[in-house]
C-alpha cells in the first residue's frame, strides 16, 4: 500500500518557496519630492543596458515612493554593505523610509540629479527616470544613470530569508 500523495503547495507559496533560494544583494532605493525624502529597501535592482546607461528596480506599485520618483524624475539606488543590516531593516519597515527633511541616522548626500545618496554605501546609481513599467503588483522603475560610483567592500546579500555575506575563501586555483 502506498502513502497518500503529499498535497501540491498553492502556486503562490510554490513561487515563494524557490524565491527565496535566489540570492541578491541588497539596496536602498530613494528619492526626494519637494521637502520630502523616501527610502525603501529593495533586493530587485539590477543593471539592464550599456546603450544607453539604465537601470531597473521593482518596487510594490502602490508605495508612495513610486508616486513620489514620479513627481520627481529622479531616484537613487545605494547598494549595502554587510555591515549595514541595521539600514536595510529600518527601510524594510513599512512607514520608516519616509521623512520630512533628512533622515538624520542615515547620513545621505545629493550628487547629480539631486537625488539622496548613502554615504556609507558599497556603490551608487544616480537616476533620471526613463520609465516606468507594469510588474504585476509591482511597478518597475527605470533610470536613465547620470552618475555613478563605487568603494571597495563587500556586499550585504539576502537569501532564504536572512541577510547574509559573502564567504571568504583562500585566493588560488581549484582550492
Amino acid at each position: 500500500m502506498s502513502a497518500p500523495a503529499r498535497p501540491a503547495p498553492a502556486p503562490e507559496d510554490a513561487f515563494r518557496a524557490a524565491a527565496r533560494h535566489w540570492s541578491t544583494g541588497v539596496a536602498v532605493l530613494t528619492t526626494r519630492a519637494g521637502e520630502e525624502v523616501f527610502a525603501k529597501t529593495v533586493s530587485s535592482f539590477c543593471t539592464l543596458s550599456l546603450e544607453p546607461l539604465l537601470v531597473s528596480v521593482a518596487v510594490a506599485r502602490h508605495s508612495p515612493l513610486v508616486s513620489a520618483v514620479r513627481g520627481s524624475g529622479r531616484f537613487a539606488v545605494s547598494v549595502l554593505t554587510e555591515r549595514q543590516h541595521g539600514v536595510a531593516r529600518r527601510f524594510a519597515t513599512p512607514g520608516a523610509g519616509r521623512a520630512l527633511g533628512t533622515f538624520t541616522a542615515v547620513p545621505m548626500r545629493a550628487e547629480a540629479t539631486g537625488a539622496p545618496v548613502l554615504e556609507a554605501a558599497l556603490a551608487w546609481f544616480d537616476c533620471r527616470l526613463h520609465g516606468v513599467l507594469p510588474g504585476g503588483d509591482h511597478a518597475v522603475l527605470v533610470g536613465r544613470v547620470a552618475a555613478a560610483d563605487a568603494s571597495p567592500g563587500e556586499p550585504l546579500l539576502y537569501h532564504d530569508g536572512r541577510f547574509r555575506s559573502l564567504a571568504h575563501h583562500s585566493p588560488g586555483v581549484g582550492a
